[in-house]
Protein backbone atom coordinates (compact mmCIF):
# COMPACT_ATOMS: atom_id res chain seq x y z
CA UNK A 1 0.00 0.00 0.00
CA UNK A 2 1.21 3.23 -0.72
CA UNK A 3 2.13 5.13 2.21
CA UNK A 4 0.03 8.11 3.98
CA UNK A 5 1.35 11.30 1.75
CA UNK A 6 2.77 14.03 3.88
CA UNK A 7 4.30 15.95 1.06
CA UNK A 8 2.04 18.79 -0.44
CA UNK A 9 0.36 16.26 -3.49
CA UNK A 10 0.64 18.82 -5.92
CA UNK A 11 4.38 18.84 -5.98
CA UNK A 12 4.98 14.91 -5.67
CA UNK A 13 1.99 14.57 -8.58
CA UNK A 14 3.85 17.07 -10.86
CA UNK A 15 6.98 14.95 -10.24
CA UNK A 16 5.17 11.65 -10.76
CA UNK A 17 3.71 12.80 -14.21
CA UNK A 18 7.65 14.04 -15.31
CA UNK A 19 9.00 11.04 -14.46
CA UNK A 20 5.91 8.91 -16.52
CA UNK A 21 6.17 11.60 -19.36
CA UNK A 22 9.45 11.02 -19.32
CA UNK A 23 9.20 7.07 -19.93
CA UNK A 24 6.73 7.41 -22.60
CA UNK A 25 9.45 9.70 -24.50
CA UNK A 26 11.47 6.40 -24.16
CA UNK A 27 8.92 3.95 -24.12
CA UNK A 28 9.96 1.96 -27.75
CA UNK A 29 13.46 1.72 -26.56
CA UNK A 30 12.16 0.12 -23.07
CA UNK A 31 9.83 -2.60 -25.08
CA UNK A 32 13.15 -3.62 -27.56
CA UNK A 33 14.74 -4.45 -23.71
CA UNK A 34 11.10 -6.18 -22.65
CA UNK A 35 10.19 -3.37 -19.72
CA UNK A 36 6.58 -2.31 -20.42
CA UNK A 37 4.57 0.18 -18.72
CA UNK A 38 1.32 -1.35 -17.89
CA UNK A 39 -0.33 1.46 -15.31
CA UNK A 40 0.36 4.59 -14.29
CA UNK A 41 -1.83 5.75 -12.06
CA UNK A 42 -0.31 8.30 -9.22
CA UNK A 43 1.21 7.80 -7.04
CA UNK A 44 1.99 3.94 -8.44
CA UNK A 45 3.35 2.78 -11.69
CA UNK A 46 2.96 -0.75 -12.48
CA UNK A 47 5.64 -2.53 -15.16
CA UNK A 48 6.54 -6.13 -16.21
CA UNK A 49 9.36 -7.48 -17.68
CA UNK A 50 9.93 -9.80 -20.26
CA UNK A 51 13.79 -11.41 -20.78
CA UNK A 52 13.93 -10.46 -24.31
CA UNK A 53 16.12 -13.78 -25.33
CA UNK A 54 13.56 -16.25 -24.02
CA UNK A 55 11.67 -17.90 -26.59
CA UNK A 56 8.31 -17.93 -26.28
CA UNK A 57 8.13 -15.09 -24.11
CA UNK A 58 7.77 -15.17 -20.34
CA UNK A 59 7.02 -12.41 -17.74
CA UNK A 60 10.21 -12.66 -16.10
CA UNK A 61 9.02 -9.99 -13.12
CA UNK A 62 6.42 -7.89 -12.34
CA UNK A 63 7.00 -4.45 -9.25
CA UNK A 64 4.30 -1.86 -8.44
CA UNK A 65 6.61 1.65 -8.14
CA UNK A 66 5.51 3.52 -5.53
CA UNK A 67 6.23 7.58 -5.71
CA UNK A 68 4.23 8.79 -2.44
CA UNK A 69 5.87 11.51 -1.26
CA UNK A 70 8.38 12.13 -3.74
CA UNK A 71 11.50 13.03 -3.44
CA UNK A 72 11.60 13.46 0.05
CA UNK A 73 11.16 10.11 -0.19
CA UNK A 74 12.68 7.45 -2.25
CA UNK A 75 10.25 5.42 -4.57
CA UNK A 76 9.21 1.79 -3.05
CA UNK A 77 9.88 -0.80 -5.86
CA UNK A 78 7.64 -4.27 -4.45
CA UNK A 79 7.78 -7.05 -6.77
CA UNK A 80 4.44 -8.62 -7.17
CA UNK A 81 2.35 -11.00 -8.91
CA UNK A 82 1.85 -9.78 -12.77
CA UNK A 83 -1.46 -11.02 -12.42
CA UNK A 84 -3.27 -10.11 -9.32
CA UNK A 85 -0.26 -7.64 -8.75
CA UNK A 86 -0.17 -8.43 -4.75
CA UNK A 87 3.48 -8.83 -3.63
CA UNK A 88 5.09 -12.18 -4.09
CA UNK A 89 7.05 -14.23 -1.95
CA UNK A 90 10.63 -14.56 -2.41
CA UNK A 91 10.62 -18.60 -3.37
CA UNK A 92 8.18 -17.82 -5.99
CA UNK A 93 9.93 -15.01 -7.73
CA UNK A 94 12.74 -17.07 -9.85
CA UNK A 95 14.44 -13.83 -10.89
CA UNK A 96 17.93 -12.94 -9.41
CA UNK A 97 20.05 -9.97 -9.99
CA UNK A 98 23.53 -11.15 -9.80
CA UNK A 99 26.09 -8.59 -9.98
CA UNK A 100 29.88 -9.81 -10.28
CA UNK A 101 33.53 -7.78 -9.10
CA UNK A 102 34.63 -5.23 -11.09
CA UNK A 103 37.82 -7.15 -12.42
CA UNK A 104 39.35 -4.20 -14.88
CA UNK A 105 42.05 -5.33 -17.70
CA UNK A 106 40.54 -8.83 -16.87
CA UNK A 107 39.83 -10.73 -20.78
CA UNK A 108 36.14 -12.16 -20.51
CA UNK A 109 37.02 -15.43 -20.95
CA UNK A 110 38.51 -15.77 -17.91
CA UNK A 111 36.24 -13.92 -16.05
CA UNK A 112 33.89 -16.86 -17.39
CA UNK A 113 36.66 -19.53 -16.10
CA UNK A 114 36.78 -18.07 -12.45
CA UNK A 115 32.77 -17.72 -12.74
CA UNK A 116 32.45 -21.37 -13.24
CA UNK A 117 35.56 -22.23 -10.94
CA UNK A 118 33.21 -20.39 -8.49
CA UNK A 119 36.21 -17.67 -7.69
CA UNK A 120 34.28 -15.05 -7.84
CA UNK A 121 32.06 -13.92 -4.96
CA UNK A 122 28.81 -12.90 -7.04
CA UNK A 123 26.13 -10.23 -5.16
CA UNK A 124 22.35 -10.17 -5.93
CA UNK A 125 20.24 -6.87 -5.61
CA UNK A 126 17.41 -8.63 -4.57
CA UNK A 127 17.14 -9.51 -0.90
CA UNK A 128 14.35 -10.88 1.46
CA UNK A 129 14.14 -11.79 4.90
CA UNK A 130 13.28 -15.19 4.14
CA UNK A 131 11.63 -17.62 1.47
CA UNK A 132 8.23 -16.58 2.46
CA UNK A 133 9.09 -12.78 2.87
CA UNK A 134 8.56 -10.27 -0.39
CA UNK A 135 11.87 -9.71 -1.83
CA UNK A 136 12.98 -6.01 -2.58
CA UNK A 137 15.89 -3.94 -4.38
CA UNK A 138 18.69 -3.47 -2.12
CA UNK A 139 20.48 -0.45 -3.44
CA UNK A 140 20.70 3.15 -2.96
CA UNK A 141 18.11 5.14 -4.29
CA UNK A 142 15.45 2.10 -3.40
CA UNK A 143 13.10 3.44 -0.13
CA UNK A 144 13.09 -0.78 0.95
CA UNK A 145 16.81 -0.33 1.08
CA UNK A 146 16.94 2.95 3.01
CA UNK A 147 14.72 2.37 5.59
CA UNK A 148 16.57 -0.85 6.41
CA UNK A 149 18.19 -0.79 9.54
CA UNK A 150 21.06 -2.22 8.02
CA UNK A 151 21.15 1.02 6.00
CA UNK A 152 20.44 3.36 8.73
CA UNK A 153 24.13 5.20 7.65
CA UNK A 154 22.89 5.48 4.23
CA UNK A 155 20.23 8.36 4.11
CA UNK A 156 18.48 8.87 1.03
CA UNK A 157 18.99 12.60 1.38
CA UNK A 158 22.69 11.48 0.40
CA UNK A 159 21.54 10.59 -2.67
CA UNK A 160 18.69 12.95 -3.49
CA UNK A 161 19.48 14.42 -6.73
CA UNK A 162 22.31 12.67 -7.83
CA UNK A 163 19.67 10.55 -10.37
CA UNK A 164 19.82 7.40 -8.04
CA UNK A 165 15.98 6.90 -7.38
CA UNK A 166 14.79 8.17 -10.95
CA UNK A 167 12.29 5.84 -12.90
CA UNK A 168 15.27 5.45 -15.07
CA UNK A 169 17.74 4.31 -12.56
CA UNK A 170 14.93 1.83 -11.37
CA UNK A 171 14.40 0.16 -14.46
CA UNK A 172 17.47 -0.01 -16.05
CA UNK A 173 18.78 -1.80 -13.05
CA UNK A 174 15.98 -4.63 -13.35
CA UNK A 175 16.86 -4.83 -16.84
CA UNK A 176 20.65 -4.70 -16.52
CA UNK A 177 20.87 -7.63 -13.84
CA UNK A 178 17.39 -9.08 -13.81
CA UNK A 179 15.63 -9.75 -16.93
CA UNK A 180 18.29 -8.45 -19.70
CA UNK A 181 20.66 -11.29 -18.56
CA UNK A 182 18.68 -14.12 -19.00
CA UNK A 183 19.14 -16.81 -21.93
CA UNK A 184 17.49 -19.93 -20.34
CA UNK A 185 14.55 -21.37 -18.40
CA UNK A 186 15.41 -24.62 -15.87
CA UNK A 187 12.07 -26.58 -16.21
CA UNK A 188 11.70 -29.63 -13.62
CA UNK A 189 8.25 -30.90 -14.92
CA UNK A 190 7.45 -33.12 -11.67
CA UNK A 191 7.95 -30.06 -9.42
CA UNK A 192 7.75 -26.71 -10.56
CA UNK A 193 9.62 -24.04 -12.78
CA UNK A 194 13.04 -24.02 -11.48
CA UNK A 195 14.55 -21.08 -12.24
CA UNK A 196 16.08 -18.46 -15.18
CA UNK A 197 19.55 -18.93 -16.19
CA UNK A 198 22.05 -16.28 -16.60
CA UNK A 199 25.21 -17.42 -18.21
CA UNK A 200 28.52 -16.78 -15.99
CA UNK A 201 29.51 -14.85 -18.89
CA UNK A 202 26.39 -12.71 -19.33
CA UNK A 203 26.76 -11.74 -15.32
CA UNK A 204 27.50 -7.53 -15.43
CA UNK A 205 29.63 -5.95 -13.04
Amino acid sequence: MPEIQTVDPAVSRAKFDRQIGWFQTQAGAYRAQGGFLIEARFPTAFFIFAPPKIRPQIIGAAVEIDFSNYDLRPPSVVFVDPFTRRPVARKDLLLSMLRRPHLPGTPPDMISVLMQQKALSLSDFLQANSAEHTPFLCMAGVREYHDNPAHSGDSWLLHRGSGEGCLAFILDKIIKYGTGPVEQIQYQFQISVGAMVVPPSAIPE
